[in-house]
């Protein structure tokens, strides 16, 4: 039983390096800061959550 055991370790690593390639490989999606608009919506609509001292 020890000895099954000890062939679960390299096969959750081998699962968990499979897994972390298939996250590695996908597409993710691009950086909101990059699109100007979404930039300047976000700008504004936080400036409407904190009003202005002075």
């Amino acid at each position: 039983m020890a000895a099954l055991t000890w062939l679960l370790i390299p096969l959750m690593a081998g699962l968990g390096a499979g897994v972390w390639a298939w996250y590695v490989s996908r597409p993710h999606p691009t950086d909101v800061w990059t699109d100007v608009e979404r930039h300047d919506r976000i700008r504004t609509a936080f400036g409407r959550m904190v009003p202005r001292r002075g």
